[in-house]
């Protein structure tokens, strides 16, 4: 058994690699350019909500108060005509860059902790970089990208988008298992 401060450099090393080529693959490539397609017709939905002054959060509509009112007809008759969608409204003013950064370096540690506690228990110190490399990896690989799934699954997020965030999981899990093998306590 190896523990996570023993991994404290794979951990920290792992995460500073991923976000500088997370960046890369979402600011320098078209990778993720077309993700979320413009509206043709932006300005005039942006019209129409804004003086609704919705909240930030997320929201599905029609939305139904009870699970009676989903075979009501008049709700049924609401669905069929749609629009039927699934929203997130931001802050007024959009994204903070320098806040989402940083939280994206934490989730890069945390993922970094999940892979150094499963490869820590599964492990000793001395192990093969093949054995680092396959625990550390698809632990690695499964909190990058498996439980996103579930929103092309129940919310209708394009599935392309969800395989192009699979493939920069693999990436990212593909280099944190190496830079565990690599740095593995001997």
């Amino acid at each position: 058994m190896v523990t996570i401060a023993a991994l404290w450099l794979p951990i920290v090393l792992s995460a500073v690699l991923i976000f500088i080529v997370s960046s890369v693959i979402h600011m320098m490539s078209p990778w993720h350019k077309n993700d979320y397609p413009k509206l043709t017709n932006q300005d005039q939905v942006m019209e129409v909500l804004r003086p609704l002054n919705i909240p930030p959060g997320d929201y599905f509509i029609p939305r139904p108060d009870t699970r009676e009112q989903m075979r009501d007809p008049a709700f049924l008759e609401k669905v069929k005509r749609g629009p039927v969608m699934v929203f997130t409204v931001l802050p007024q003013g959009g994204i903070s860059v320098g806040k989402n950064l940083i939280a994206w370096l934490v989730y890069l540690l945390v993922i970094g902790i999940l892979a150094a506690y499963v490869a820590g228990r599964a492990l000793s110190a001395g192990a093969p970089y093949l054995a680092v490399f396959r625990f550390a990896g698809v632990t690695a690989f499964i909190a990058y990208t498996l439980a996103l799934w579930q929103m092309s699954i129940w919310y209708a997020r394009s599935w392309k988008t969800s395989f192009k965030i699979t493939v920069d999981g693999l990436i990212y899990g593909l280099l944190t298992a190496g830079v565990f093998g690599w740095l593995w306590p001997q």
